[in-house]
C-alpha cells in the first residue's frame, strides 16, 4: 500500500511541521495526537460501503480529520451520501483529479488503494470514536497554547478575569460538544419517564411536583418549579422582584435543608446587582422578624438581637450559594453552575437580573443589545436543560408600563428584549397596586365641587386600603398549565412575601 505510506511522508508530516516550533531533528519533538491508520480505514470502508455511514455521520465531521486530503475526502463522500448517490473511488475521482493534497501521495488512485486496503467493515464505529478522541485531544492542546499566549499578552481592556472567563466558555464549548453518543429515544423509554412523574404527582395528592416555592398560591398555580423550565419573573422598579426571587431561592433552600433533601432544592443565586451581604440581610430580616433598616441601623432590644442570632445560626444549614460577581457572562454562569452541581449538588438557579449578563461577544453595540439578550435566554433555556433544572430570572419591563392607566403588565412588555417571551416556559410579572396608588394622591381639580372631590378621594381611599400589603403575582404565560393571577401578602419592612392569608398572622 505504498500510496498510504507516502502520505504520512508527504502530506501529514508537512501538515504538522507548520504547527510545530521545534525540529523534527530534536528527540524531544512531539506531534499531534493522531492515527494516521484509522483515517485511512475508515475511510476505506466508507467507500466499500456507503450504508455504514448511518452509524458515524450523526458526530464525525470533516473537521475531527487531521490530514486535509482525508477532510475533504470525508466531506466529498458526506455530500454524495446525503444526495442518495453512490459514492466510490470511480465517482469521487473526478473532484480529485487536480486536488494538490492528493497529488502528494498519488492523486486519485489513493482512492482506490483506501478502499483496497479495508480488511473489515465492522470496525468503523471504532475508527470513528479514535478519530474522534484525538480530535479533543488536539483541541485541547490548542485551547492550552491559546491560554498561555493570552495570558502572556497584556491588554489594557482584558484584566485576568477577563482571560479565565473566556478559557472557561471555550473549555466549555469543547466539553459541550459530548461524545457523540446521543441518539433518538425511544416512546417506550420515554413513557416510562412520564409514568414516573405522574405517579409522583398522584402520590402527592395534587400537590407539589417540582420545587418548592414556599408559597402556596404560587406552587398550586404551577406545580412547583420543574426542571428544564426557563421561568422569567419580570416587574417595574420597586415591585419587589428580586425581593420575591430571593422569598422563593430560600424557602427552596430551607425545605431541602429541613426535610433532608427530599423537598426542595440545592440553589444557586447570581446576584448581579446586589451584594451577597446585602441579598443576606434581606434573607435575615424576613426570617428574624427585624426590619432591615433596623438591622442597618442597630436599632434592636436585646431580645431582638437574640432573635437575630438565632435566625443567622439556623440559616447556616441552608443549602443557599450566592455569586455577586457583577457582569458574569451567561458562559461564565454555565461553567459555574456547572461546577456547583458536581461539587455540592444543585437543584434551582436564580438570576437577578438577566439584562446584567453579558453574552459571548467581550463588547456589544447598543444595536446589537436584543440579538445579546436573545443569546443569553437561549442559553439560559439550554443550561436549564442540560443541567435538568429550573432557571428563574428576573427581567426589567420597557417604561411603556407607565404609560398606561392600568399598569399591570402584559406580555407585549417584554417584545422589546428580544426572545424572552419565546423562550420561557413561563413568564410572571410582579405587581403592586399600593406602590402607584401611594404615588397619585388626588388633587382637587380646576371648577371641581367639594363633594364630587370628596367622593373621588374616598375612592381612591378606598382602592389604597384594600391594596396595602397586597401583591399581585400574574403568570402570563405557562406553556404546560393555566394562566391567572395569585395574590400575595407583601410587608415592604421585610421584603417578605407571603400567602394571602398570612397578612392577619404578620
Amino acid at each position: 500500500m505504498s500510496q498510504i505510506s507516502e502520505l504520512k511522508k508527504a502530506g501529514f508530516q508537512s501538515a504538522n511541521a507548520a504547527s510545530l516550533s521545534q525540529p523534527s531533528s530534536d528527540s524531544n519533538y512531539r506531534i499531534l495526537p493522531q492515527n494516521l491508520e484509522a483515517e485511512q480505514g475508515l475511510l476505506g470502508t466508507l467507500l466499500i460501503d456507503n450504508r455504514t455511514y448511518e452509524k458515524i455521520g450523526d458526530f464525525l465531521k470533516p473537521e475531527h480529520f487531521l490530514a486535509p486530503a482525508h477532510q475533504r475526502i470525508f466531506q466529498a463522500i458526506r455530500t454524495l451520501v446525503d444526495r442518495g448517490q453512490t459514492a466510490s473511488p470511480v465517482t469521487l475521482k473526478t473532484f480529485f483529479d487536480k486536488d494538490e493534497d492528493l497529488e502528494q501521495v498519488g492523486g486519485a488512485a489513493y482512492l482506490a488503494d483506501l478502499a483496497a486496503s479495508v480488511i473489515s467493515i465492522l470496525n468503523i464505529e471504532d475508527y470513528a470514536r479514535t478519530i474522534y478522541d484525538l480530535y479533543l485531544r488536539r483541541e485541547l492542546i490548542s485551547f492550552g497554547n491559546d491560554a498561555v499566549n493570552d495570558a502572556y499578552e497584556h491588554n489594557i481592556e482584558r484584566d485576568a478575569q477577563d482571560i479565565i472567563e473566556v478559557a472557561e466558555a471555550k473549555l466549555f464549548s469543547l466539553a459541550e460538544t459530548g461524545d457523540g453518543q446521543a441518539s433518538f429515544v425511544t416512546l417506550r423509554d420515554s413513557i416510562k419517564v412520564a409514568i414516573d412523574l405522574a405517579e409522583s404527582a398522584y402520590n402527592n395528592k395534587g400537590g407539589v411536583t417540582g420545587v418548592t416555592t414556599g408559597l402556596k398560591d404560587v406552587d398550586e398555580k404551577l406545580g412547583g418549579l420543574h426542571n428544564s423550565d426557563l421561568l422569567i419573573l419580570a416587574g417595574r422598579p420597586s415591585m419587589g422582584k428580586t425581593a420575591l426571587a430571593t422569598n422563593m431561592a430560600f424557602n427552596a433552600a430551607n425545605a431541602y435543608a429541613k426535610s433532608g433533601g427530599k423537598e426542595g432544592a440545592i440553589t444557586a443565586f447570581f446576584s448581579l446587582e446586589m451584594s451577597h451581604d446585602q441579598l443576606t440581610t434581606r434573607i435575615l430580616a424576613e426570617q428574624s422578624g427585624i426590619s432591615g433598616d433596623a438591622l442597618r441601623k442597630g436599632n434592636m432590644t436585646e431580645g431582638q438581637f437574640r432573635d437575630f442570632a438565632q435566625a443567622a445560626h439556623n440559616l447556616t444549614q441552608v443549602p443557599l450559594y450566592i455569586d455577586d460577581t457583577p457582569a458574569l457572562s451567561i458562559g461564565a454562569v454555565r461553567t459555574r453552575c456547572r461546577r456547583l452541581k458536581r461539587k455540592h449538588g444543585l437543584g434551582l438557579i436564580v438570576i437577578d437580573y438577566l439584562q446584567l449578563l453579558r453574552g459571548s461577544g467581550s463588547k456589544q453595540s447598543e444595536s446589537n443589545r436584543v440579538n445579546e439578550i436573545s443569546e443569553i435566554t437561549r442559553g439560559l433555556k439550554a443550561l436549564a436543560k442540560e443541567l435538568q433544572v429550573p432557571v428563574l430570572a428576573l427581567s426589567q419591563l420597557s417604561r411603556a408600563v407607565e404609560q398606561r392607566e392600568d399598569k399591570r403588565p402584559m406580555l407585549s412588555d417584554l417584545r422589546e428584549s428580544g426572545s424572552i417571551e419565546q423562550d420561557a416556559d413561563v413568564v410572571m410579572f410582579v405587581y403592586r397596586e399600593e406602590y402607584y396608588l401611594a404615588r397619585e394622591i388626588p388633587a382637587q381639580r380646576d371648577n371641581e365641587p367639594m363633594d364630587k372631590f370628596n367622593e373621588r378621594y374616598a375612592s381612591w381611599a378606598q382602592r389604597l386600603q384594600d391594596s396595602a400589603n397586597v401583591a399581585e403575582n400574574i403568570i402570563a404565560k405557562q406553556r404546560h398549565g393555566p394562566i391567572g393571577i395569585v395574590k400575595l401578602f407583601f410587608d415592604p419592612n421585610l421584603t417578605k412575601f407571603a400567602d394571602l392569608d398570612q397578612r392577619h398572622h404578620s
